[in-house]
């Protein structure tokens, strides 16, 4: 294997210069590494590796310069196959339709972005959504390639989520969620018990359930905790103040229907509906990110920040 005066790898099949990938606005390159195998070539891999892709669409991406090896050099479907090697791709969905809801900035410095996030729209690429993400999103908004979110929140709730432009204070951020400092703040529309005592500490063991998608109570030491608080109450519906002091993955849905009194219009708690290709916009679900404060870790200030969006008993 030689090497250009530059220092790309002329590998074979590779293109000699580094080219400017046409990547899709916003979207980070993925990674595939190159296993031990039967295959001859880079195009025989790939369309095995990813059936759903046809030949002819990953020749024309190859032709595009949208993959490349670690040097950042093109390489061409009839390239040999070697393995133990790392390529670069750009993932790609066709005719992603766009989430009628829009993100907005409440906040943007030198090291983070806050977020506010309407309901529907994931954070991060996964399964059928790559543009239509808020980390995406923001990327092309800002203009900040090293956008990481330090969170989540479902992609069914809506409200804040915190981002950190710089990778070396990601770190400091994401130790505010791990070491729980963070006063997260969350309300939720719901329905009524009048036999439940409010508020209320519940805490329990959340695991995996029978889905991938679903969490459930079991036996064992807790390790989610919620306080629960109701605010105000017509008709049957209450408007909840949750306060999570722990993070696990659907916490807050988990146990509000654990309780007996699961949240408007969730569509896994208490019960896992059927997959809706197209969601419903006009069901979301009543599950709002409201408030997030925390001292920041590089300035020392007191930071607070509140969602725009709101919950109201009679919309529900």
């Amino acid at each position: 294997m030689s090497r250009t005066a530059n220092g790309v790898c002329n590998e074979p099949g590779a293109s000699m210069q580094p080219v400017e990938l046409l990547a899709p606005p916003g979207v980070g390159r993925s990674i595939v590494s190159l296993p031990e195998g039967p295959w001859a070539t880079l195009i025989d891999f790939f369309v095995q590796r990813f059936p759903a892709i046809a030949r002819d669409e990953w020749i024309v991406r190859m032709q595009r310069g949208e993959v490349t090896n670690e040097q950042g050099a093109s390489v061409r479907p009839e390239a040999r196959f070697v393995p133990h090697r790392r390529l670069y791709y750009y993932r790609s969905l066709p005719d992603e339709v766009r989430i009628p809801f829009d993100e907005s900035v409440l906040y943007q410095d030198e090291f983070i972005v806050v977020a506010d996030k309407p309901h529907f729209l994931p954070v991060t690429p996964s399964g059928r959504y790559l543009q239509e993400t808020l980390l995406v999103r923001l990327k092309r908004k800002l203009q900040i390639d090293t956008l990481a979110p330090v969170h989540r929140i479902d992609r069914e709730t809506a409200g804040l989520v915190l981002f950190t432009t710089q990778p070396h204070k990601r770190g400091s951020y994401q130790a505010l969620f791990r070491d729980r400092t963070v006063d997260k703040r969350y309300e939720a529309i719901a329905p009524v018990r009048t036999d439940l005592t409010l508020p209320l500490i519940h805490a329990s063991r959340l695991e995996e359930g029978d889905s991938f998608m679903t969490m459930h109570e079991v036996q064992g030491s807790p390790n989610a905790e919620t306080r629960i608080e109701l605010i105000e109450a017509n008709g049957g519906l209450g408007r909840y103040d949750l306060r999570p002091t722990t993070g696990k993955r659907h916490q807050i849905r988990a146990h509000m229907a654990a309780l007996g009194i699961p949240i408007v219009n969730d569509p896994i708690y208490p019960k896992l509906l059927p997959y809706a290709l197209e969601p419903d916009y006009s069901r979301p679900l009543q599950l709002l990110a409201r408030s997030l404060e925390f001292t920041d870790p590089i300035s020392g200030r007191l930071q607070r920040f509140e969602s725009r969006h709101r919950l109201s008993l009679a919309q529900a």
